[in-house]
């Protein structure tokens, strides 16, 4: 009855690939996805005080092991149950100490609601990615695009980073 409330805005009508996204980088730079063309790019939401948060680790072995056609992008977000409450000054802090976080870190941001970023937009909407209607369950959900821009898969919250099913997808 009141979804339009909590409803993300239309994405603009130039924004037709995923390369077409800049995000804030947690270093205070910007991430542009234009410069991942050629390569696969998972995007992961994540959070500091997650049972999933131990995943950072898994997606640092599995940057390590492919990042010569991998970029691992995390997004931190506080929209599950306030599990990422830092400043980005404290998640890179957090990331960097507890895991060795070398990948790309963006700027906390929302993955839902009215507030959602731009770039989850595209995500989850199959008029802007090609691929399927789909919802952020959870922190640490995984969105792989292929070399081309394409989404190809979505993995639940709770799929290991190392497991079969996001190896094979990689390869």
């Amino acid at each position: 009855m009141f979804s339009f409330l909590f409803a993300p805005k239309a994405l603009d009508a130039q924004t037709k690939s995923i390369y077409d996204f800049k995000i804030e980088s947690l270093e205070g730079g910007t991430i542009d996805l234009s410069k991942y063309k050629g390569k696969k790019i998972l995007i992961v939401n994540t959070a500091s005080k997650c049972g999933y948060t131990p995943q950072y680790e898994a997606l640092q072995k599995l940057y390590n092991q492919y990042k010569d056609r991998l970029v691992i992008i995390g997004l931190p977000s506080n929209n599950f149950m306030f599990q990422e409450p830092g400043s980005n000054a404290d998640i890179k802090s957090f990331c960097q100490k507890n895991y060795g976080v070398t990948f790309p870190m963006a700027a906390k941001i929302a993955v839902k609601g009215k507030n959602m970023h731009p770039l989850y937009v595209w995500l989850t909407q199959k008029k802007y990615n090609q691929f399927s209607d789909n919802s952020v369950k959870w922190n640490f959900q995984k969105y792989l695009i292929d070399e081309n821009g394409k989404l190809v898969a979505v993995f639940a919250p709770g799929t290991d980073p190392m497991s079969d099913e996001v190896i094979a997808a990689i390869k």
